[in-house]
């Protein structure tokens, strides 16, 4: 299907193409060797490839979060507790 896609939009519509797999990787994912071969090309044929590094905005987002709304732990006085033994 993807394959179907990209010929229909090849040439004549511009294509973002997301992935958190590295390229040296797709031709495993794809599968089949040809397949592979013909969406790496229509892909990589006049594309721009940006690769990002770095840690995950979604992971600094998700850690800024936990910081801000983290609970704080406050023991009760001994005397206030249900079971003073603890």
């Amino acid at each position: 299907i993807l394959l179907d896609i990209l010929d229909d939009r090849h040439d004549d519509r511009s294509t973002i193409v997301t992935s958190q797999l590295p390229v040296e990787n797709w031709h495993a994912a794809l599968g089949e060797a040809t397949i592979a071969d013909a969406i790496l090309d229509r892909l990589v044929h006049n594309g721009h490839r940006i690769e990002l590094r770095g840690e995950s905005m979604r992971k600094k987002r998700s850690t800024i979060t936990n910081k801000t709304t983290e609970k704080k732990t406050i023991n009760a006085p001994a005397s206030l507790r249900s079971d003073p033994a603890e």
